[in-house]
């Protein structure tokens, strides 16, 4: 059953558990609040979305995920995805990917995928989490350096050639604003980790630009002021054309929302020995996602940083997530207004805080010293994401590692010749009971052990090994012991086998066939081409139809 954890944790909920909650949510309240503004304007819509998104979002992730402390809202993740969305669909086009996002999302958590969308490989996770972290950085140069120029381009290396173009139009108090603010941000932790420093810089950014007026660009003049009141639940009208080529879009925000989700709760877990519910949590994001789209939000997710200092403030139910959300309600209804005097050169430094995090650069070095073909899948993901598309990224990210990983299961399965292992042996003592070697193989026959999984990237092995075989055996036995995995192309590869040894007088018999294998062979009919009789349990079994038939074959 698809039971939130908030069901289960105000079990035995004490007052003392109340009042940690309660603190934790507030300071994460409060930290939120920069964060969600920041990711918004990043993301190329006005700064009410992001904060609509945080408290909608964040409310329901938590009231229904199954994460104790999980803290949902906008994230970095989602940065070049909705900024490229609303660049070519506009608003409407990022409500409906949204929305359409959510309904992925919940028909993931219903069809129990939660466990297996955490097997995507590191090295994709990696690439285009640093790349993002790159574009993130680059989207924020414009405003921390103050340049007077226009819209930014989209593309990468656009974006940087047109930073150069108008180098000269940098603004002397923006980059001073941005360095006290990046400054503070740093240094803070040093003093109290009670109050965040990114609100620190930001009050006193505001307060040195407004008391001294400095000429820096502001959120209200560039967006206007942030109306302080609740969203309307709104439903654009598209085309069904332009809702089709939104299907990519939505699956890449489907597919981010999941797997930052489930690293975050992950990382909780380990924080808290706790265990959380992934496919709870999957319905959970995409009720969400759905909701703040329906109110103009933008996508969320699980934000890792917001749910360790929920952690590390003492929050351990669901409600401290709620209480964060309340807390930017309040937050938003009452001093909204306010918020339209932050410079936009503190939020530039917040997010490059957060870009430098998110690069997870160790991690990124470590991986190169990884294997050749791991290295290749993190810069193809890399670059892609960095010079292309996040989607194009991820969709050949996975694909390049899907190969590389049938090329390595491949490699590791092997057809070996044991019989002539056992002419040209000079140690019989094989320590295993199993082992040929501890038995009588009759004249005339031969056996084959197969070593691994037997699938499509083995099966050209396969029978290239057995094509070789040159001495014509009255009996060809293949025995799989090894083999715990067998398709359809390694059953067709048999089969083959068995048609081409049967014009040269020679019976297949198969030996030691396990579980998977022999299911997967009984429901084919590529058992009858083999022949029900030559499938056997066991070598010994196999080896005594092989005598048999050697002495039906001399009288």
């Amino acid at each position: 059953m698809l039971v939130p954890k908030l069901a289960t944790t105000l079990r035995g909920y004490t007052r003392q558990q109340l009042f940690a909650d309660l603190g934790a949510g507030v300071i994460v309240g409060i930290v939120a609040l920069p964060l969600a503004i920041a990711f918004a304007i990043a993301s190329g819509v006005s700064p009410d979305r992001g904060l609509w998104t945080a408290i909608i979002a964040g409310f329901l992730i938590s009231a229904l995920g199954g994460s104790r402390v999980q803290i949902g809202g906008p994230t970095g993740a989602f940065v070049v995805v909705v900024y490229s969305i609303v660049q070519k669909y506009g608003i409407d086009g990022l409500i409906v990917a949204t929305l359409m996002a959510g309904v992925i999302l919940i028909i993931f958590g219903i069809a129990k995928f939660g466990a297996a969308i955490k097997f995507i490989p590191h090295p994709v996770t990696t690439g285009f989490t640093s790349g993002i972290a790159v574009i993130i950085f680059s989207g924020e140069i414009k405003d921390f350096v103050g340049l007077q120029m226009g819209a930014v381009p989209a593309e990468f290396l656009a974006k940087w050639q047109s930073f150069a173009a108008h180098a000269a139009s940098v603004n002397p108090s923006a980059i001073g604003i941005s360095i006290l603010s990046l400054a503070i941000i740093v240094s803070w932790p040093r003093i109290t980790r009670r109050v965040p420093g990114s609100i620190v810089a930001l009050i006193v950014a505001t307060a040195i630009v407004q008391v001294f007026h400095l000429p820096v660009e502001t959120i209200g003049s560039r967006f206007g002021q942030i109306v302080a009141q609740l969203p309307h639940p709104q439903i654009p009208h598209l085309t069904v054309a332009q809702i089709t080529s939104l299907v990519g879009p939505a699956f890449t925000i489907a597919m981010l929302a999941a797997i930052e989700s489930l690293l975050s709760a992950v990382v909780a877990d380990g924080m808290i020995g706790s265990r959380h519910r992934s496919n709870v949590e999957l319905v959970a994001q995409g009720i969400a996602n759905i909701a703040s789209a329906l109110c103009g939000g933008i996508p969320a997710t699980g934000a890792i940083a917001r749910t360790a200092t929920n952690v590390k403030n003492g929050g351990r139910t669901p409600v401290a997530g709620m209480v964060h959300s309340l807390t930017l309600l309040v937050i938003t209804l009452v001093a909204g207004r306010w918020a339209s005097l932050i410079p936009m050169s503190a939020l530039a430094a917040i997010l490059v805080v957060v870009a430098y995090h998110m690069s997870e650069w160790r991690a990124f070095r470590s991986e190169l010293r990884s294997p050749k073909s791991d290295v290749a899948v993190l810069l193809t993901t890399f670059l892609l994401t960095v010079l292309v598309d996040l989607t194009v990224a991820i969709e050949v990210g996975m694909v390049l590692a899907a190969f590389l990983f049938i090329r390595r299961m491949a490699e590791v399965t092997d057809v070996s010749d044991v019989t002539r292992e056992l002419d040209d042996a000079t140690d019989d003592g094989d320590a295993d009971p199993d082992a040929v070697s501890r038995r009588s193989i009759p004249p005339g026959v031969e056996v084959y052990e197969i070593n691994g999984p037997f699938f499509f990237g083995a099966a050209e092995a396969f029978k290239d090994t057995l094509a070789r075989v040159a001495r014509k055996p009255k009996v060809l036995i293949i025995r799989m012991r090894q083999v715990h995995a067998l398709d359809s192309t390694g059953m067709h590869a048999l089969r083959d086998v068995v048609h081409r040894t049967r014009g040269d007088g020679t019976r297949v018999l198969l030996a030691d066939v396990q579980r998977q294998p022999l299911a997967a062979l009984s429901g084919s009919p590529v058992l009858e081409e083999i022949g029900p009789e030559n499938v056997f349990g066991n070598l010994d079994d196999a080896l005594s139809a092989a005598r048999l038939d050697r002495t039906e074959t001399a009288t």
